[in-house]
């Protein structure tokens, strides 16, 4: 997976070199993938506006078959981890539910989604993939917190204000690392680090397949297959009613 050079940045954002900045109308991964689709340039990172989210997605180069080449959500779910681990209280911890939910002190904060060509074959090389990601900055519009106890907000949990530029800007440089140990040391890397973050419910333990398919081993011996594609198809975290995170 590599990101290939492309234009500097415009004056606002200071983002690894090879990255360009996009402002999307609406939707960055809606925005991303038609942006991508019509030929847009790897490493462009396009930026939601709304003030109560932190929506950012940024379009991808992949070298390998889409069946394989869908295991990027694993190094944008680590760099956006990261990222958040920059930013929040030192003392909790960041994990993900499986396969992109980002959770943070017990209770859901965000996402990360993957898109690709709808006609793109499994054993085909895509033309892009567009990696996104969505954060709750703030849930003061939805009423009180103590009744959407499962998900959490930016603002609540001791995070600094006005995050939306610093936060694009360390997610942007954690990716081109990430995506650097992929290259050099291979995937098992990147794979360690996202499942060192994967929450074992009821003790379970998890590994990852070529295709970034999981397999869950329980305690009791059992064993369960939980494939990526179609888990990315709808994601948990993703409210389609409102286009934000699940409250």
């Amino acid at each position: 997976m590599t990101s290939r050079p492309v234009s500097s940045p415009r004056a606002g954002l200071v983002l690894p070199p090879g990255f360009s900045e996009r402002v999307a109308t609406g939707d960055a991964h809606a925005e991303a993938c038609r942006l991508a689709g019509a030929g847009e340039a790897p490493a462009t990172l396009v930026l939601g506006t709304r003030s109560d989210l932190i929506d950012l997605a940024v379009v991808l180069a992949p070298d390998e078959p889409l069946r394989s080449a869908r295991r990027a959500v694993f190094a944008g779910m680590a760099a956006l981890a990261d990222a958040v681990g920059v930013f929040g209280p030192p003392d909790i911890p960041v994990r993900f539910h499986w396969p992109a939910t980002l959770m943070f002190n017990g209770a859901r904060l965000g996402g990360g989604r993957l898109g690709w060509p709808a006609t793109c074959a499994e054993d085909a090389e895509p033309d892009w993939l567009v990696f996104s990601a969505m954060l709750i900055v703030s849930k003061a519009a939805s009423g009180d917190p103590g009744l959407t106890p499962d998900s959490t907000a930016l603002e609540e949990e001791g995070f600094p204000p006005d995050l939306h530029g610093p936060f694009a800007e360390s997610f942007a440089r954690h990716l081109t690392k990430t995506f650097e140990i992929w290259r050099e040391d291979g995937f098992g890397h990147v794979a360690a680090r996202y499942l060192a973050r994967l929450d074992g419910e009821s003790g379970r333990r998890a590994a990852l397949d070529d295709a970034g398919d999981a397999r869950f081993s329980h305690p009791d011996g059992r064993t369960e297959h939980a494939p990526l594609a179609r888990a990315l198809l709808a994601p948990g975290w993703h409210d389609p009613e409102t286009g934000a995170v699940r409250l």
